[in-house]
């Protein structure tokens, strides 16, 4: 139930703020992506409680993926780039790609327990 409201909260405040408000997916993106770096900010300089944090986090990225979607899907005349949904699939699962083989590889995800 919490990701299934979390992903229609999220996807109607990425539309609310980049179509109802007018503001265009690239603001809006940028807006979510500036919400996201505050509250890691809050938790590791002002110690937010990672619980309240984790759960910020989490929602704000569903709008901030969404409106970087949009950006890139939507044509030039509706404030995209004109990708469609194939074109910006392709992208996102080579970045998905690139990501995993790198961390796979270097395994900079895996903490040393035995170090800490």
């Amino acid at each position: 139930m919490t990701i299934l409201f979390t992903f229609a909260l999220g996807t109607a405040a990425g539309d609310l703020i980049s179509e109802g408000l007018n503001l265009g997916y690239l603001l809006s993106a940028v807006m979510f992506a500036t919400a996201i770096a505050v509250v890691t900010i809050a938790h590791y300089y002002f110690k937010l409680n990672s619980v309240w944090a984790f759960w910020m986090a989490y929602i704000l990225t569903r709008p901030f993926g969404a409106s970087i979607g949009d950006f890139l899907s939507q044509s030039r005349k509706d404030g995209g780039l004109g990708l469609g949904t194939t074109g910006t699939s392709a992208i996102f699962l080579i970045i998905i790609l690139i990501l995993v083989t790198y961390l796979t590889k270097t395994k900079r995800d895996v903490r040393n327990l035995s170090e800490e």
